[in-house]
């Protein structure tokens, strides 16, 4: 699992070579975790604090690109990169 961006205490990580976890982007706060699909950012499975989803999905909003892109390395078994966090 790589980090992508960090803020307001979320971290935003993405699987890579672990077919069971869909390569998709898993957000974290505190207790708790939700997995997002891509491109729409639907909560596939877990929850996040409605306040804290908001701001994930701001996130996801301006850095859609930056995460097809990166799911688009992690299938092909490449390294992804970082994503400038939201501010």
């Amino acid at each position: 699992m790589a980090v992508l961006s960090m803020f307001y205490g979320i971290i935003i990580s993405m699987y890579y070579f672990d077919n069971r976890q869909h390569k998709l982007p898993h957000v974290c706060y505190q207790d708790h975790e939700a997995v997002l699909s891509l491109p729409e950012g639907d909560v596939i499975e877990g929850s996040l604090p409605s306040g804290k989803m908001k701001l994930v999905q701001a996130w996801l909003e301006l850095h859609k690109d930056d995460l097809i892109a990166n799911w688009t390395l992690a299938i092909n078994g490449e390294e992804i990169f970082k994503i400038d966090p939201l501010r």
